[in-house]
C-alpha cells in the first residue's frame, strides 16, 4: 500500500543513535496517548449512558470540531512553489495526491491542506515518500501532529466506526518526520524512513503489538531492509511505553470490566487454594424443584450456572447432577412443563415439547430474558424437572486444588463455570463455582490484600 521499496536503505551507527532516540520519544507519546485516551473515554461513558440524545450531540460535536480543524487549519500555512522537475501534476487538481492548491496562486500549494484535505492513505503515503525532504515545513508538521494527535483521542469513543490503527500511524509518521528533520545533521537516513520509524515506535508505545506490528509494516511496505531497524525502534517504544502503563487494549478491556485470563497464572495463586476465592454457599436447585424457586433465584441473581443437587428420595444421599444454565431454565419456564407432585417426568416427556434447537445459544441480546416469562400466581407452587436440561458431566475440581492450576484449567479448556467440590465426605456435594471473575486479580487481592501482583 505504501511502497517504499524503490530506495536503498543503508545506516551506520549514528543512524542507531536516531533510531533509539525516535524509539524513546515514541514511548512516552504512547504512553501520554494511553493515559490521556482512558480518561476521555470514561468521560464518553457516563455520556452515552445518558441515551440516544447525547450520543448524537457528541457526535455531531466531534464532527464539527474535525471539519473546523481540516478546513481551518490550512489557512495557517503559507503557499509554497511547486518543486521543479516533477513526473505529476502540482498542483494536484480534481483528486488525492502529493500538492494541494487551497486558495494558492497557480504553480504554488499548501503543504498543510495536502495532510488534512487528502484521503488518510495518500496523507500517510505523502508522509512516507522518500525524497521529499523539503516538501513539509516544520511548522506544518507540528500543525498537523497536534491536531491529529487530539483528534484522534477524542473521536474513539464517539457512536461511529472510527479506530485507532490510522490516527496512530498518521501521528507517528509526522513526528518522525519533525525529529528527522531536526537530527538530519547526524544521520543519513531519509525524512520518509524517519516517517516510517515514526509511525512503528508511536504503535508500538500505544498498541504495545511487537511482532504484529513489525509484520503489517513491512507487508505495507515492501521493504525487508528495514526488518532491523523497524524491531529495534518497536523494542525500545514498548519498553519505555511499558514503565509507565499498559496498552491501549489493556486499558479499554479492563475499564469495560472484562475478565480478560492471561495464559500464565499469577504468582500469588500458586499459595492458595481454590476454596480461598470461591464464595459460597452456592445458589443450588433440586433436581426437581419448586417453580418459585427457580423464578426467584433468577430475579435476585445475575448467575449464568447453576448446580443442580439430587436429595432423597431421589439419592440415597445429597449429591451433585451437575450444572444447568441460566437460559436452559428460561426455556423450561417458558414452555411450562409443570407438575403439581415432585416427580421425575423424564426425558422422553421433554423431547415432546422440545426440540435441540430451542435449547440452542441464541444470539446476543436476542435469548429470552426473565421479563419475557408470564408465570401465574397458581404455577409458582408447581414442580419442574431440570435433569433432561442438566449436564450431568461438568468440570470439577477439588477445593484443596492449587489456585494457580485451576486457573490454567480454566483457561485452556474454555470454561465458563469449574465447580469446586470437597475433599472430604459428609458435607455439602458442592463447595462453590469458580468463574472468570474469581480469577481475577482484583478480586484474590481483594480478598488477600497482603499478597501483592507482580509479574
Amino acid at each position: 500500500m505504501f511502497d517504499v521499496s524503490s530506495s536503498v536503505t543503508t545506516y551506520s551507527t549514528p543512524d542507531l543513535i536516531v533510531v533509539i532516540v525516535l524509539g524513546v520519544i515514541g514511548g512516552v507519546f504512547g504512553a501520554l496517548f494511553n493515559y490521556l485516551l482512558d480518561r476521555i473515554l470514561r468521560t464518553y461513558s457516563f455520556i452515552n449512558e445518558k441515551g440516544a440524545p447525547f450520543k448524537i450531540l457528541l457526535t455531531v460535536a466531534i464532527s464539527i470540531l474535525t471539519s473546523c480543524c481540516s478546513y481551518g487549519l490550512p489557512w495557517l500555512a503559507s503557499c509554497t512553489p511547486c518543486p521543479e522537475h516533477l513526473q505529476e501534476q502540482c498542483p494536484t487538481i480534481g483528486r488525492s495526491g502529493n500538492f494541494k492548491n487551497f486558495q494558492c496562486p497557480p504553480g504554488h500549494y499548501n503543504d498543510l491542506a495536502s495532510l488534512f484535505l487528502n484521503t488518510n492513505d495518500d496523507a500517510i503515503r505523502n508522509l512516507f515518500s522518500a525524497g521529499t525532504d523539503n516538501e513539509f515545513h516544520m511548522s506544518t508538521l507540528f500543525v498537523f501532529f497536534a491536531a491529529v494527535y487530539c483528534l484522534g483521542l477524542v473521536t474513539y469513543g464517539i457512536a461511529v466506526p472510527s479506530g485507532l490503527f490510522i490516527p496512530v500511524i498518521l501521528a507517528g509518521s509526522t513526528y518522525g518526520r519533525m525529529v528527522g528533520t531536526l537530527l538530519g545533521p547526524i544521520s543519513d537516513l531519509d525524512a520518509g524512513l524517519f516517517a516510517l520509524l515514526g509511525a512503528a515506535s508511536f504503535l508500538g508505545g500505544t498498541m504495545r503489538m511487537t511482532v504484529s506490528v513489525c509484520v503489517i509494516l513491512l507487508e505495507l511496505t515492501n521493504d525487508l531492509l528495514l526488518l532491523p531497524l523497524v524491531m529495534l525502534v518497536l523494542l525500545i517504544s514498548k519498553t519505555v511505553a511499558d514503565s509507565f502503563n499498559k496498552g491501549v487494549y489493556d486499558q479499554i478491556v479492563r475499564m469495560k470490566g472484562l475478565p480478560f485470563m492471561e495464559a500464565h497464572a499469577e504468582p500469588h495463586m500458586r499459595h492458595l487454594v481454590a476454596t480461598d476465592v470461591v464464595s459460597g454457599p452456592p445458589v443450588s436447585f433440586s433436581g426437581v424443584e419448586k417453580v418459585g424457586t427457580i423464578v426467584h433465584a433468577l430475579r435476585l441473581t445475575g448467575h449464568n450456572g447453576f448446580p443442580v443437587v439430587d436429595e432423597p428420595p431421589f439419592s440415597d444421599a445429597p449429591e451433585l447432577v451437575g450444572l444447568v444454565l441460566r437460559s436452559h431454565l428460561l426455556v423450561l419456564l417458558k414452555g411450562k412443563r409443570f407438575s403439581k407432585e415432585r416427580v421425575k417426568t423424564g426425558v422422553g416427556e421433554m423431547l415432546q415439547r422440545f426440540g435441540a434447537f430451542d435449547f440452542a445459544k441464541a444470539g446476543s441480546g436476542k435469548g429470552l430474558k426473565l421479563e419475557d416469562l408470564n408465570i401465574l400466581e397458581e404455577e409458582m407452587d408447581m414442580f419442574v424437572d431440570l435433569h433432561p436440561v442438566t449436564n450431568k458431566s461438568p468440570y470439577t475440581v477439588v477445593e484443596t486444588m492449587s489456585l494457580a492450576k485451576a486457573a490454567i484449567l480454566f483457561r485452556e479448556l474454555g470454561l465458563r463455570h469449574l465447580c469446586v467440590v470437597p475433599k472430604t465426605p459428609g458435607r455439602p456435594p458442592i463447595v462453590g463455582i469458580l468463574t472468570r471473575h474469581d480469577f481475577m486479580p482484583e478480586h484474590i487481592l481483594g480478598l488477600f490484600p497482603h499478597r501483592h501482583s507482580h509479574k
